[in-house]
């Protein structure tokens, strides 16, 4: 995250205070509000002066006529920054992620759980994509001719999904014989996605070697059997009603929600932001590059993994005025769960 304008001391103290109690209240800030609660027992008027310089710099805007206020994107943007990454979730929400996530061995029921908890917990929109992993990677192929023109393609996935299909295709028990045993001695563990990547590679590749087998593939392939049934990604979202309350223009609440209902447009949200070689969560302040829609919301995600393999990323969306510390406490706190519970499974 790049770093913000540079601020004195005071200023960095100020400022901090102002974003803290305006998340608390959701109320303009004023200079006798901070000076009650300042440590130093600074005077309203100096406190002012420094509030002054801060919107100066960009960090606080004026709402309206009030004499209060508010923390501007950058503001948030340089509060996020100070945060030492060092708070630790209560016994109380450590308590609610165990119970929700206990006994799960399948990385999508991981997911769809893990969006209901981070809404739960953060007041806001959690969510939750999986990209496949091991529990949906290949178990084996077997291929039967059913008579002229006909075969049966059935795929069995580590999860225990077996998916079936008759193609239109003429191809010899034998030669189905032959292709289902080279799918399942190559390529036992992969997603199918990888697997018909590496497929498509070696049938340019290794054509000419092994011509009669690599045809079979080719077309058995090309007819389907070895696609997935289900989209690659499977997207949750939950607590999308959390956002009601907080937004009044009718307008832009059927913008937003309209967004959170079409999955591919959250995908392309994560995909936006979330980098799959990120170790720490990431807070996004203004979405709107990715989504107009969302111009005034906070993204705060990170990617799961299990192994080192990235399986998906989890993420909560909310609006600017959220609890910052606690949320990214507890989305880094459910990414290292997923590790360690889909680790111990397998």
């Amino acid at each position: 995250m790049p770093s913000g304008p540079s601020i004195g001391e005071r200023e960095r103290e100020i400022l901090t205070a102002i974003v803290e109690t305006f998340i608390a209240t959701g109320e303009p800030v004023g200079s006798r509000t901070l000076a009650r609660g300042n440590r130093e027992g600074l005077s309203p008027a100096t406190i002012r002066n420094v509030m002054s310089d801060l919107a100066d710099a960009g960090f606080l805007e004026q709402p309206h006529t009030s004499a209060g206020r508010v923390p501007s994107p950058e503001a948030y943007r340089y509060y996020v920054e100070q945060l030492t990454g060092q708070a630790r979730l209560s016994h109380e929400d450590q308590g609610i992620i165990t119970d929700s996530l206990h006994g799960i061995t399948d990385v999508q029921e991981f997911m769809e759980r893990t969006s209901h908890v981070l809404s739960l917990i953060s007041h806001n929109v959690g969510i939750a994509v999986a990209i496949g992993g091991p529990k949906n990677a290949l178990e084996h192929v077997y291929f039967s001719r059913l008579g002229d023109q006909k075969v049966l393609a059935v795929v069995v996935t580590k999860s225990g999904v077996v998916r079936d299909r008759v193609l239109r295709l003429d191809i010899s028990q034998t030669d189905l014989d032959v292709a289902a045993s080279f799918i399942n001695e190559n390529f036992r563990g992969w997603t199918i996605d990888a697997m018909r990547s590496e497929l498509a590679r070696r049938l340019e590749r290794e054509r000419s070697e092994y011509d009669r087998l690599m045809n079979s593939v080719e077309q058995l392939d090309r007819q389907g059997a070895l696609s997935a049934d289900e989209s690659p990604q499977a997207v949750f979202v939950e607590g999308a009603a959390n956002l009601v309350a907080g937004e009044s223009d009718r307008r832009r609440l059927q913008e937003m929600l309209q967004t959170l209902e079409e999955k591919q447009k959250i995908v392309e949200l994560l995909s936006a932001y979330l980098d799959a070689k990120q170790e720490a969560v990431r807070v996004v302040i203004g979405l709107d590059q990715a989504l107009p829609s969302m111009r005034n919301f906070v993204l705060i995600g990170a990617p799961a993994r299990v192994g080192g393999e990235v399986m998906g990323s989890l993420a909560v969306i909310g609006p600017t005025r959220i609890d910052y510390q606690h949320t990214m406490t507890a989305v880094s706190y459910i990414a290292r769960m997923f590790d360690r519970v889909l680790n111990e499974s397998e």
